[in-house]
């Protein structure tokens, strides 16, 4: 019986054996996929006829005749190894490298739809009882309210588009202005921050120390108020809420136009803030593009930092997709808007960027003129 027992014992224990070893000739052998050795996914630059923009909202065109956009400047298709845009290179997982080219490319589309843009000239055309300096006065405090309650940047451009989106679309009473910016910071704040705020925060947040009657009314807005307004704006939106900012464009000029990006230059990087919410104050930069804006922020802060080297480069025109020409009606806004020329009386962006965590960018000083000939065609 025993020398049964082990037979049997022996032919099962050989049978699995058996098994097992069929089982693992018919199992497909797969090889695990190493990230670092994925090909680069990142699409060359536009072809020269595509993807153009002029920077600045579009009129009605007759037929036959060419804007701006059809004598922008194109992008060329490759750039040498020392003029590479290092975004593709970098190990930021939120720059996304790989993608960054496509990633801007649509956001340059989405900043010309006409439906996610505001009027050039909403407050001729649509406006009856709000004036420039109304929704001046408006943005002011709309810095002043973002940087109290320590909001994104973004939020804050975000909130400012939506109150000249609903201001193209809606005339509005100017009693009302201050509900329409409450109503606009609070869907940016949900749209942006983690933690959304409730609507009674909002109901009673109106700074005393802007008493201002043409915009800033004494009485506490009611929960009905805030609610009926933001439903306004979402309908007048049909709840398109997300649109490329001056500050979207911003993040990536100013690390192309960083020499040493190993140490990043918080000064550029702060000055461009700066510059860029000052643009925010002024009605007439409404017409301009965000990319336009952020390029012209540039432009002008590397000039402020270094005003006899010529403040732009074959780098930043290849992926802007401006030349200095392009830029100067803006640049020129934006450096009368720093030297107090425009927007003196509008203190909350300058007050907020003379403090020492932004370094005192606010009390940087710029000559008065900027050289013509910075403005001509470009050559390195």
């Amino acid at each position: 019986m025993d020398d049964k027992e082990n037979s049997m014992r022996v032919s099962r224990a050989a049978k699995r054996k058996a098994a097992a070893s069929m089982a693992e000739s018919h199992v497909p052998t797969k090889k695990r996929a190493v990230l670092g050795e994925l090909q680069n996914l990142s699409n060359p630059p536009s072809h020269p006829n595509q993807n153009q923009s002029s920077g600045v909202v579009p009129q009605k065109q007759k037929c036959g005749t060419k804007t701006r956009a059809q004598k922008a400047l194109p992008m060329t298709k490759t750039l040498t190894t020392s003029k590479q845009d290092k975004d593709t290179k970098s190990d930021d997982p939120q720059i996304c490298g790989p993608y960054v080219s496509d990633v801007y490319a649509y956001l340059h589309q989405l900043e010309v739809d006409p439906n996610r843009r505001p009027l050039p000239d909403y407050i001729e055309k649509v406006q009856k009882d709000i004036t420039p300096n109304m929704r001046g006065i408006l943005v002011d405090w709309l810095v002043h309210f973002a940087e109290e309650y320590e909001l994104l940047s973004d939020t804050l451009y975000l909130s400012i588009s939506y109150v000249d989106r609903f201001l193209s679309l809606n005339a509005l009473s100017r009693k009302k202005l201050q509900l329409l910016g409450v109503s606009s910071m609070l869907i940016a704040w949900k749209y942006e921050e983690i933690s959304p705020p409730h609507v009674e925060d909002f109901c009673n947040i109106t700074d005393n120390t802007y008493t201002k009657k043409e915009v800033f009314t004494e009485k506490k807005y009611t929960k009905k108020e805030v609610v009926k307004m933001e439903a306004d704006l979402l309908n007048s939106f049909k709840f398109e809420l997300g649109n490329p900012t001056v500050k979207t464009f911003l993040r990536r000029f100013t690390r192309l136009a960083q020499e040493n990006h190993k140490s990043p230059n918080l000064q550029l990087e702060f000055l461009g803030s700066y510059l860029a919410e000052l643009s925010l104050l002024d009605y007439n930069c409404i017409k301009f593009l965000p990319s336009l804006v952020a390029a012209s922020v540039i432009f002008l802060a590397r000039f402020m930092t270094r005003p006899k080297i010529h403040p732009w480069t074959s780098l930043l025109q290849q992926y802007s997709r401006y030349r200095p020409a392009d830029l100067r009606e803006c640049i020129l806004i934006i450096h009368d808007l720093h030297l107090s020329r425009r927007g003196g009386s509008l203190q909350a962006v300058r007050e907020k960027y003379k403090q020492h965590k932004f370094k005192c960018v606010a009390t940087m000083p710029s000559p008065p003129e900027i050289p013509a000939y910075y403005f001509e065609d470009f050559r390195e």
